[in-house]
């Protein structure tokens, strides 16, 4: 047995240390300053504590808060640090878990006679705050004898911890996090986990819990209702204060809250829950993201097809989606057959390749469809237009070669940039590898995984891998767009399909006479209507631009002598396909233009006696106010040009008219 151990460093290096040593000790030998700062570790490609010991030949990368991993280990602590708190101050209280999440973390828990609210909230972040000033050791257990806990936990009334730990019984090591006091090493608090933590309680700052809301033990309607508690935690206290500012705008911003106001959308029980009714407004933005959807399509080289709502099971057994979503569609009988209502568009369109016998000669071939389809899903996930039961995609399915991948990820690329361009959106990119388990043939795997790193990157654009989860049947390429407050939404994505050709058989004739498989691409620009227009709601908080505004003028006429002069604007403007409407109501000038300006109404034409005696309109903007008097023929020029380009204000009135 060795005395000494050798690890080595991300830059190459490599250190040695005493037999046993640890990522702390690490840490202390490479310098005093790292010491301090290190709060976790990446060994071997895991994230472990400083306490953790090294083996010879270990690759370390040591953690601090500038890490993008570290965030994770410090609200993942803060998770715990939560359960302490509310079991000291309602003694009694069973944790079930307590995951660290995207925004921050929650804590499911059984509180016995008391439901919490938001007057709580003051007084467990205080006892937070106090466990956090004692520093209270995070330190990892190993569980000796796994049956013997599960009995324990059964006899102390623990059911949650013995299910879970019943549950994970027969991996290598179960283990639990106990909160020592740095002081005397006194046992506080303890949870099942699997860790990482941070080395102490201290490195908890800033945090504040957001909500609280009830849900299943194991998401299973039959068993018991939890307090689920959701809280988040930053390193720093201005981080937590932008984040806070942020979720307080997101609530403004809300779809839904918005779609009461606008009168935007609707969910009727009358109907069911998921399923949209678009309204006028709404309805009239649809309209527009459709028409530039198909006539970008049809520029790009797309054929734009249609299909059925349902079709019969035989599609879907031979598609796979019976056999791993089966439980997500919905079946009806029609002539003693059975049939699906489609979850999906891509079998009808393989389908559609399918066809004839298809050359070489016709690939890449670029089937798009605005497809409705239709999905179960749990009541308790259903989100406004975010997530529904019934939903538009704006699919296609690309057939080529293996060698035109790359080229038709970069079309794919450039599509998705211009598309959100028009919105103001900037976008993040995940590429996703071969997961363990997938199908065909891992050379095909390489080339399709090279292609699309090769199209990432003659586009420019800076990727993330995420190693191992790309589909069983292909890699893919997610964009996460951001809105106007630096949210991001998953909508656009291109994926690659090995399977679908497989099961469905497809062949072309290849330049040498010989059968050929194609290559399947899956490819959203918007993802859904649905989803893409909650987006837009939020990212534009109502007011949307000219080109996509549901009213594009208002026309306020001042006196009831100025009425018929207004009329004839709104139908010159009307003939010439801009959404005007008069306001006739008997309200004053000053409450027409509020309301016009309420509802978010991009441009207002004021008319009064100088504007009918000179046939003018005195322009109003809606985000710069009043641009002066001009002939209805400049505005409507002016405007056209701003719709027809889908661009900024470009309504420009000249100071002085003749």
């Amino acid at each position: 047995m060795t005395s000494s151990i050798q690890v080595k460093l991300p830059d190459g290096s490599v250190r040695e240390l005493a037999q046993g040593a640890t990522v702390q000790d690490l840490a202390a030998a490479i310098g005093a300053g790292l010491a301090r700062a290190a709060m976790a570790s990446v060994i071997n490609g895991t994230v472990r504590d400083l306490r953790t010991p090294l083996n010879d030949g270990d690759t370390v990368r040591i953690l601090t808060k500038k890490d993008p991993e570290a965030l994770d280990v410090l609200r993942h602590s803060a998770a715990h640090i939560l359960a302490q708190a509310v079991q000291t101050l309602w003694p009694g209280t069973k944790v079930a878990t307590g995951p660290s999440i995207e925004t921050g973390f929650y804590y499911d828990l059984d509180i016995p006679n008391h439901k919490l609210s938001p007057d709580d909230f003051p007084k467990i972040e205080a006892e937070m705050q106090r466990i956090a000033k004692e520093g209270q050791l995070f330190e990892r257990f190993v569980i000796p004898d796994v049956e013997a806990k599960i009995a324990e936990f059964k006899t102390t009334g623990e059911r949650y911890k013995a299910e879970i730990l019943e549950k994970y019984k027969d991996a290598p090591e179960s283990t639990l996090y106990i909160n020592k006091d740095a002081k005397t090493g006194a046992d506080i608090w303890f949870d099942l986990c699997e860790g990482p933590h941070l080395p102490d309680s201290s490195w908890l700052k800033a945090f504040k819990i957001l909500s609280v809301a009830g849900a299943y033990w194991r998401g299973d309607a039959n068993n018991p209702m939890l307090q689920r508690v959701y809280a988040t935690a930053f390193w720093e206290q201005k981080d937590l204060d932008a984040y806070l500012h942020q979720m307080e705008e997101a609530d403004k911003r809300d779809h839904r809250k918005l779609s009461k106001e606008y009168d935007l959308f609707s969910i009727e029980e009358e109907v069911g829950s998921g399923l949209i009714l678009w309204h006028p407004n709404l309805a009239t933005v649809r309209e527009e993201l459709e028409n530039y959807w198909r006539r970008e399509h049809r520029k790009r080289g797309y054929d734009l097809v249609y299909t059925p709502h349902i079709a019969k099971r035989d599609l879907w057994d031979t598609s796979g989606h019976t056999g791993f979503y089966m439980e997500n569609m919905y079946t009806m009988e029609i002539d003693e057959q059975e049939y699906i209502v489609k979850p999906m568009n891509c079998p009808m369109h393989v389908l559609i390749f399918k066809g004839r016998i298809r050359s070489y000669r016709e690939l890449p071939l670029r089937l798009s469809e605005l497809g409705t389809v239709y999905r179960y899903e749990k009541s308790g996930t259903m989100h406004g237009l975010s997530r529904v039961r019934g939903f538009t995609q704006d699919d296609a399915h690309l057939f080529c070669r293996i060698d035109q991948i790359r080229s038709e990820v970069v079309e794919v690329i450039r599509f998705v940039d211009d598309t959100l361009k028009l919105f103001d959106m900037s976008f993040e990119v995940e590429l996703s590898t071969r997961p363990e388990k997938c199908i065909g043939d891992i050379a095909i795997w390489d080339q399709a995984e090279q292609a699309l790193k090769e199209a990432l990157e003659e586009y420019g654009l800076t990727y993330q891998i995420n190693e191992g989860d790309g589909a069983f049947y292909g890699p893919k390429i997610d964009f996460k767009l951001k809105d106007a407050i630096g949210r991001t939404w998953q909508c656009s994505t291109v994926q690659l399909d090995f399977n679908l050709p497989e099961r469905f058989d497809l062949k072309y004739t290849d330049r040498d006479g010989q059968a050929k498989r194609p290559i399947m691409i899956h490819r959203a620009i918007f993802g859904s209507l649905e989803r893409f227009a909650g987006t837009l709601i939020e990212h534009y908080s109502g007011a949307f631009p000219a080109w996509l505004a549901p009213q594009q003028v208002a026309i306020l006429p001042i006196a009831d002598r100025h009425v018929e002069y207004a009329q004839q604007v709104e139908a010159t403007l009307r003939a010439d396909m801009v959404r005007a409407k008069t306001d006739t109501s008997n309200e004053g000038i000053g409450h027409k233009i509020r309301q016009a300006q309420l509802a978010k109404v991009p441009y207002m034409l004021i008319i009064g006696d100088k504007e009918l005696e000179a046939y003018q309109v005195a322009v109003r903007s809606r985000s710069k106010g009043d641009l002066g008097a001009v002939s209805l023929s400049l505005f409507a020029e002016q405007l056209q040009a701003e719709i027809t380009t889908k661009g900024k204000q470009m309504v420009n009135v000249p100071q002085q008219v003749g």
